[in-house]
């Protein structure tokens, strides 16, 4: 599992920085304001030594200190983005896991139409037995990059288990799911993979459902599903479709 990386990003460093400068100068502003009050009040008036520790005391104490404060605040902030990164992106693939996959796409499901495309890789197996886990593990991160590359930036990726992706095409209807499928598809077909120099021809096969009513994720799944065993049977490396509502 990748580790927490406390470094901040530019963006922390600079708020830190603005905000420590703020909260210093209003301490040394209301230092010299209270420090004044009491001067006059309780003594024969303002002095420039009373004046001078006014304003050094928040900058020699407070500053450090607000600064501190901040540090600790943003690398906890950072640290606690880093863990939903974690909790919510597939180690191997930087692809969703299913659990954030299903969330996000029950969410979509509520707001608007679209196409489910289930994603499997063929013959997995035998690329694992063939060069091992290291090799398998390399072709599917070739394939996971092949996907988000076919696909546009509004497209939701998950790894949903093993060799298996999910592809959710918000707003797609048949004819811009058929040729997402098929683009996807042709763009795996066309990888090339040579682990330890020995050519390994990769591909996948695509169930895909299209809905334009509301429907259940756990149903729009089962129609994709449905589709990438039609697609296995047809003999792989194709793409099976069908309008689920």
């Amino acid at each position: 599992m990748t580790a927490i990386n406390t470094r901040l990003p530019k963006a922390s460093w600079s708020r830190i920085r603005r905000f420590t400068a703020i909260t210093t100068a209003v301490s040394v502003v209301l230092s010299v304001f209270v420090t004044n009050a009491i001067l006059v009040t309780f003594s024969a008036g303002t002095s420039l030594a009373g004046l001078a520790v006014a304003v050094i005391a928040p900058i020699a104490l407070g500053g450090p200190l607000t600064f501190v404060l901040l540090l600790q605040r943003e690398q906890l902030r950072q640290a606690n983005r880093q863990l939903e990164q974690l909790a919510t992106t597939d180690w191997l693939t930087g692809c969703r896991t299913r659990g954030s996959f299903t969330h996000e796409v029950t969410t979509q499901l509520s707001q608007t139409t679209g196409a489910l495309l289930v994603v499997d890789v063929d013959n997995f197996k035998a690329v694992n037995d063939r060069f091992g886990h290291d090799r398998g593990d390399q072709a599917l991160r070739l394939i996971a990059d092949t996907i988000r590359g076919a696909t546009t930036s509004k497209a939701i990726i998950g790894r949903l288990g093993g060799e298996e992706f999910g592809v959710f095409l918000v707003g797609a209807e048949s004819t811009a799911a058929d040729w997402s499928a098929e683009r996807i598809r042709s763009a795996v077909a066309a990888i090339t993979f040579t682990p330890d120099g020995e050519k390994c021809p990769l591909s996948v096969s695509i169930g895909g459902a299209v809905y334009s009513a509301r429907t259940e994720f756990a149903a729009l799944y089962h129609h994709a599903d449905q589709r990438l065993y039609q697609a296995k049977s047809a003999g792989r490396d194709r793409v099976a479709m069908m309008q689920a509502a």
